[in-house]
C-alpha cells in the first residue's frame, strides 16, 4: 500500500526529511529494541513548526533503535483531507500522524489504541492532566499522545512599555499608566498608541489568513465575551439544543474587535498566518501580539529576533462583561474575567490502525515525547512545541534560553492560563473541519469589508445549524457535551 501511495505523495510535492543510520553501521543502545530495517513514516505540517520536533525525536530514536524516520510534510490546510483520504482508501500511508485534537472525532475510527505500557511510567504522570486525561482520550480510549501544549498568551515589548518617555506620553493621552492590558479595551488603547506606520512600528499583529490558523485567533477574542462562567460549554453551541451561538452579541463584539486589530496591524497582515505574526513581533515591528508560546521562544532567541531580552508575557485580555445566552443579556462583573483560550489544544500524535509497524511507531512516539526530548523541543524556537509536562515548567530549563524575567513571565503566563478557573476549551466534535471552513469563509469576507460582523456571523450560524442537522443533532450534542466535560 505504501508503494501505491508514493505517487500521491509526489504529486502533492511533499517535502521529505529522513533520519536514521544505515543498519550496517548501527547497534541499538542498551535496553532499546532493534528496529533495523523499519521505517516510520510521520505525517506533519510543513516545518519548522512541529516537523522539526518530529525530526529531532526521530534522530534520537534512530540512534537508539537503528530504525529510520521519514517526515512527510503538507501545508496545514491540507493535513486533514490528506489523512482522511488515505484512511478512506485503506492505504498504509502513515505510521504516525500529527494532528489537531479537534479532528479526533473524525480520525478516531482509524486510529489504534495506545499501548497500556505507555501509561504505566513516570513520564506518563508528568503530562498535565488537561492534556493526558481529556485531549488524548476519545470514547474512553487513549488514541493519541500530546506532543505540544497549546493555548494563547499575550506577548508585549518590555522595552517599549518601560520606556520613560513612552510612559509619560501614554499617561498624558489616556490618563492612566502604561501597563500590560487586562481588558480588550485597554489592549486597543495600547495598540493605538504604538501604531506608528511612518516609524515602521505597528500596534498589534494577529493571524488573519484563511488557512493560517485564522479562526483560533478569532476564538480567543470570542472567549472573553461568550465563555460565561455560569454557563459552561455554551461558547459555541447551546449545549441543550446544539443551536449555534456564533452570531450572538458576544461573538459579534469579538468580530468587531478582530476587524479593529487588522486596522492596527502591519501592511499585508490580511495574509498573515500565526508564523508570520511571530516574525513580525520578533522583528520589532509590533508592540504586542497574542499567540501560542512560540512567540516567546522565537522572540527571545538572538539568532531569530531583534528584541531578545525584551519579550514579556501575560494572560490574554479579559472582560468585565460577558454575554449570557440564557438571559440574552450582558452580565456585568466587578472584576476582569479572564477566559484563556486553549487554542488548538496541543498537537497530538497517533498511530493509524492500518500501519504495518504499529509497535515501532508507538515506540517512536513515546521516545520523541519523553521528558528529555520534549524538554529540548519546548525551549527550541521554531519547534512549535510548548509546555505540556510538569517538568517543562522548570525555570532552570527556560533560563538556558531566556533572561530570568522573560522566563518567569513566560512560564507564569502559561501556567496561569492553563489553570484559570474560566479557561475556554476548543470546540471538538465530528465535522470540525467543515464547521471551521464555513467560519473562515465568512470571517474573510468580514475582514475584507464585504459583510458586517453581524451579517457574516448570521450566515455562519445558519450554515452551522444546517451542518449539525446533516451530521445528526443528537449525536453531535452528545459529542459536544462530552468534549466540554458536561
Amino acid at each position: 500500500m505504501k508503494k501505491m501511495f508514493a505517487g500521491f505523495l509526489a504529486s502533492a510535492a511533499a517535502a521529505i526529511l529522513t533520519s536514521g543510520i544505515a543498519a550496517a553501521q548501527c547497534k541499538p543502545q542498551s535496553g532499546m529494541p532493534d528496529y533495523t530495517g523499519v521505517t516510520v513514516n510521520v505525517g506533519s505540517q510543513v516545518g519548522p513548526f512541529i516537523a522539526s520536533a518530529m525530526k529531532q525525536g526521530g534522530d534520537s530514536w534512530s540512534k537508539a533503535t537503528c530504525g529510520k524516520v521519514q517526515i512527510v510534510e503538507f501545508p496545514f490546510g491540507e493535513l486533514y483531507p490528506k489523512y482522511l483520504t488515505a484512511f478512506a482508501a485503506g492505504e498504509d500511508a502513515f505510521d504516525v500522524i500529527t494532528f489537531a485534537p479537534a479532528w479526533t472525532p473524525d480520525l478516531a475510527p482509524y486510529l489504534s489504541e495506545m499501548p497500556s505500557k505507555m501509561r504505566e511510567t513516570d513520564a506518563w504522570q508528568d503530562i498535565h492532566p488537561t492534556y493526558r486525561d481529556r485531549l488524548m482520550v476519545w470514547e474512553g480510549k487513549h488514541k493519541s499522545q500530546t506532543i505540544d501544549g497549546d493555548l494563547h498568551t499575550l506577548h508585549y515589548r518590555i522595552d517599549l512599555f518601560e520606556d520613560p518617555e513612552e510612559r509619560a506620553a501614554f499617561k498624558a493621552k489616556y490618563g492612566r499608566d502604561l501597563v500590560v492590558p487586562r481588558t480588550w479595551d485597554e489592549y486597543y488603547e495600547v495598540a493605538e498608541f504604538f501604531h506608528r506606520p511612518n516609524d515602521g512600528i505597528y500596534g498589534v499583529t494577529e493571524a488573519f489568513a484563511r488557512g493560517g490558523q485564522q479562526f483560533w485567533f478569532y476564538f480567543t477574542h470570542a472567549a472573553s465575551y461568550t465563555n460565561h462562567p455560569a454557563n459552561p460549554g455554551s461558547m459555541f453551541f447551546d449545549p441543550d439544543t446544539m443551536d449555534a451561538q456564533v452570531n450572538n452579541p458576544g461573538w459579534v463584539k469579538a468580530l468587531e474587535d478582530y476587524i479593529k486589530s487588522l486596522k492596527l496591524a502591519p501592511p499585508g497582515a490580511l495574509n498573515y498566518s500565526s508564523g508570520d505574526t511571530r516574525q513580525q513581533f520578533a522583528g520589532g515591528k509590533t508592540s504586542m501580539n497574542f499567540d501560542w508560546g512560540d512567540t516567546g521562544t522565537v522572540g527571545t532567541d538572538p539568532s531569530q529576533s531583534q528584541i531578545p531580552g525584551s519579550v514579556g508575557s501575560d494572560l490574554t485580555p479579559g472582560s468585565t462583561t460577558i454575554w449570557n445566552y440564557k438571559t440574552k443579556k450582558w452580565d456585568e462583573f466587578s472584576r476582569v474575567i479572564h477566559s484563556p483560550f486553549m487554542a488548538f489544544g496541543g498537537w497530538q500524535a497517533a498511530v493509524p490502525e492500518l500501519s504495518e509497524d504499529k509497535e515501532a511507531a508507538w515506540h517512536y512516539v513515546e521516545h520523541t515525547t519523553n521528558i528529555e526530548n520534549s524538554s529540548i523541543q519546548a525551549i527550541t524556537g521554531g519547534s512549535g512545541v510548548n509546555p505540556y509536562r510538569y517538568s517543562h515548567f522548570s525555570k532552570d530549563l527556560w533560563e538556558k534560553k531566556m533572561s530570568p524575567r522573560e522566563a518567569n513571565e513566560y512560564l507564569t503566563a502559561q501556567r496561569d492560563s492553563l489553570g484559570a478557573t474560566n479557561v475556554a476549551l476548543d470546540m471538538r466534535l465530528p465535522g470540525y473541519f467543515s464547521y471551521t471552513e464555513i467560519l473562515e469563509i465568512e470571517l474573510t469576507r468580514a475582514l475584507a469589508g464585504e459583510l458586517s460582523a453581524q451579517e457574516a456571523l448570521d450566515s455562519v450560524a445558519s450554515q452551522w445549524n444546517e451542518l449539525t442537522d446533516e451530521f445528526g443533532r443528537d449525536s453531535q450534542k452528545a459529542a459536544y457535551r462530552a468534549s466540554m466535560g458536561l
